[in-house]
């Protein structure tokens, strides 16, 4: 086979070419970097107002409620994180179907997989609720959560989890549209439900309005109705404009894609849910070396939300160009993703990780003035914010190892970063050091052992094997036809 061959444009199975072009993005052809920045700006946007929210959000709980207030939420995202990363990690197994349907123009089978998401996703919003609800108290114990922090952690997460379902909500529906290459969609509806949050946060935590004084919870009721209502909104616009992947009936609900989605789901929900637990772990540790530490590391953990924003939207860009690209069997542009990816997002989180390690004072004194906070959470952005870039690379090769549904493999990388690497070193460097300085150097050299594993992982091309049985013979430009049947076996 001729270069030229592989390179050719590969023919499109049938399907409903008509609703393909009304809706999303062709990421199967043009060019990568033209598709790289037009899909990730919405996207970045989404996460800087997200990011910019939680600034703000921060803001009102540290320098107005106080730094127990700030370490009740520092303390209690780690299990909100644990949760929503089930649901994030079955949407991503939903994105990367959506995307490989919609590349191989097949419609039919994109309906079948919204429609079982649908009813797997809502069920676990369920399930997660009730036993978040349930347990939340035991965790934050288990924890060794502060004493004097306990109880308004315990009371602020028991009012958040009530946002669960609408956030797994809010995931599927963003999942689905990224995956048909629409990035601006979920935007709008982002951002109208953060800017409804941010203003009633206030109103809710002070009392103002003739609203009752909520303190710390009234961020959490801000969440539920803020959520509840962007969840709705999207559906009912995705009803009306008679989208491909607008929820709808359950009459195309298919085990065999659930089980799929499953498969593909279920190491990706374990991955996230490992590094959620890993934070538990670390919170831990944290914790035990007293109130002043858990508060810095809270604040400084924003600047971390700031650094890693650029790379983890490209990683969510990757992935679908990825998926489209694997789908219409266009394997011979995953390369140029790659690049491209690694370019923009190394470039950019080089920026955040200048600023982290060169004025961490500044940015710490947005959250808290206390000294001893200050202090602490210098140290953290000293150390870990010089390791930023490692992440950087690693979530554009785990974006493309995911895009092609592989998603056991960053499970696994995850799993040795997390359990062979940082907690047991932040363990034993804390207390070899007798400083909370050893918790830092663990985190900064997981991040580096992160990266390797992942890009020795895409430069095997192992990513490339099948994840579904063909029905027909492959296109041109397969993994099959390309590189030889061989590349279809494990």
């Amino acid at each position: 086979m001729t270069q030229d061959e592989v390179n050719s444009e590969p023919s499109k199975p049938s399907g409903s070419p008509r609703a393909a072009a009304r809706f999303g993005r062709d990421l199967t052809t043009g060019s990568i970097p033209r598709h790289l920045i037009a899909f990730s700006l919405p996207m970045l946007a989404g996460s800087a107002l997200q990011t910019a929210y939680s600034f703000v959000n921060a803001i009102w709980v540290g320098q107005y409620l106080g730094k127990n207030a700030l370490a009740a939420v520092t303390v209690s995202f780690p299990v909100v994180f644990v949760l929503i990363a089930l649901a994030a990690g079955m949407t991503l197994a939903t994105t990367i179907l959506v995307s490989q349907h919609y590349g191989a123009r097949d419609m039919q089978a994109l309906r079948r997989v919204v429609s079982s998401s649908t009813a797997l996703i809502g069920a676990l919003g369920l399930v997660m609720f009730i036993g978040g609800e349930l347990l939340a108290g035991w965790i934050l114990r288990a924890m060794d959560t502060p004493p004097e922090i306990w109880a308004i952690a315990t009371s602020y997460l028991r009012i958040f989890l009530f946002s669960l379902p609408a956030v797994f909500g809010v995931f599927l529906v963003r999942g689905m549209l990224q995956g048909i290459g629409d990035s601006k969609t979920p935007l709008y509806f982002q951002s109208a439900g953060l800017l409804l949050s941010a203003a009633l946060d206030p109103v809710l935590m002070f009392g103002w309005l003739g609203m009752p004084r909520l303190g710390l919870n009234g961020t959490a009721y801000a969440t539920i109705i803020a959520q509840g209502l962007a969840v709705v909104s999207m559906v009912i616009w995705l009803r009306r404009s008679n989208s491909p992947v607008a929820p709808r009936a359950m009459r195309q609900f298919d085990w065999a894609t659930t089980w799929i989605t499953l498969r593909i789901g279920a190491p990706s929900a374990v991955q996230q849910s490992l590094i959620s637990v890993g934070m538990v772990f670390v919170t831990s540790i944290i914790n035990g070396f007293g109130g002043d530490a858990t508060a810095a590391f809270g604040a400084a953990s924003r600047v971390d939300q700031l650094a890693f924003m650029p790379a983890m939207t490209l990683s969510m860009a990757v992935s679908s160009l990825a998926g489209q690209n694997i789908g219409a069997g266009r394997y011979d542009r995953i390369r140029q993703v790659l690049l491209w990816g690694c370019l923009f997002s190394f470039g950019m989180t080089a920026v955040a990780s200048l600023l982290a390690v060169s004025v961490p004072t500044t940015l710490l004194h947005i959250f808290t003035r206390d000294p001893a906070v200050v202090d602490i959470g210098r140290s953290y952005l000293r150390t870990v914010g010089a390791s930023y870039c490692f992440f950087a690379v690693m979530f554009i090769t785990n974006g493309i190892i995911n895009g092609s549904g592989h998603t056991l493999v960053p499970t696994l990388i995850s799993l040795v970063s997390l359990w062979v690497v940082r907690v047991p070193l932040a363990y034993w460097l804390s207390r070899k050091m007798g400083s909370i300085q050893g918790v830092w150097y663990s985190m900064a050299l997981s991040f580096f052992v992160s990266m390797v594993a992942s890009a020795a992982y895409y430069y095997t091309g192992r990513w490339r094997r099948p994840i579904m049985r063909r029905s027909s013979p492959p296109p041109p430009n397969t993994p099959e036809a390309v590189f030889g049947e061989e590349t279809g076996e494990a």
